[in-house]
């Protein structure tokens, strides 16, 4: 038997409408997009050009309106809310702007959480937010609460807490949007690592063009479309 292997992530004439009627508005107008694994893809576009709803449909946090997105050649726009939870669960990271972490909770507890919605032991939820906190850099900060940690250590505990279940993909929506430049860079560089060295698919939603510089393509979107899509040279420097 030959053949190749499908694209971790593909979406074919993915529309998205909100509304109906005269206040029906189209948010995706015929999405086309192949992901293939270990690719960086900054995502980015003007506000409202569809790119933080194609994201949300990438996480499973939001379904097509018509179209089909295949994750792993698996048609995801026909699974069940039920279904969607579990993919997101086993296989999907998730890092957000403001960082989302539970304020009076320490950081190897934050990171812990979605092991604990898994059902996983004690043991084995504390050694592998451990893991985590050490690969993002804040080895000795596991006990540690969000006010006690600057603003790029709290999203260094986001990005742990989105890694400790080894997610095929990492999903970050303007990861560095609430960073100054020196902190930004930091995370960035910290992105590019877990996708160059752990092999992890990061995409990024960013309005920030130095910021997608750090990826290996960029996607734009304009008015709920794909208006070019191009690889660069991936950074050496991390400067």
């Amino acid at each position: 038997m030959t053949g190749t292997a499908p694209p971790l992530i593909e979406l074919a004439g993915i529309t998205k409408t909100y509304g109906s009627g005269q206040a029906a508005f189209q948010a995706l107008r015929g999405v086309d997009l192949r992901i293939e694994a270990g690719e960086f893809v900054a995502v980015m576009g003007p506000s409202g050009s569809g790119k933080s709803t194609v994201m949300n449909i990438l996480g499973c946090l939001d379904t097509p309106s018509s179209g089909s997105y295949r994750f792993q050649g698996v048609h995801v726009e026909t699974m069940d809310r039920n279904q969607r939870a579990l993919l997101r669960r086993h296989f999907l990271g998730f890092v957000f702007q403001g960082f989302n972490l539970l304020g009076r909770t320490s950081a190897l507890e934050n990171v812990e959480l979605p092991l604990l919605y898994r059902g996983e032991g004690v043991a084995s939820r504390h050694a592998a937010a451990r893991k985590a906190l050490a690969q993002v850099g804040l080895d000795g900060w596991e006990d540690h609460t969000p006010a006690e940690l600057s603003g790029g250590q709290q999203q260094r505990v986001a990005i742990a807490r989105a890694i400790v279940t080894n997610p095929t993909v990492l999903l970050a929506d303007e990861p560095t949007g609430n960073l100054d430049t020196v902190r930004s860079r930091e995370i960035m560089e910290l992105l590019t690592e877990l996708n160059r060295q752990h092999g992890i698919t990061v995409l990024m939603v960013t309005h920030e063009p130095d910021m997608a510089e750090y990826a290996s393509r960029q996607v734009h979107f304009v008015d709920g479309r794909v208006a070019h899509d191009h690889q660069q040279p991936a950074r050496t420097d991390g400067a």
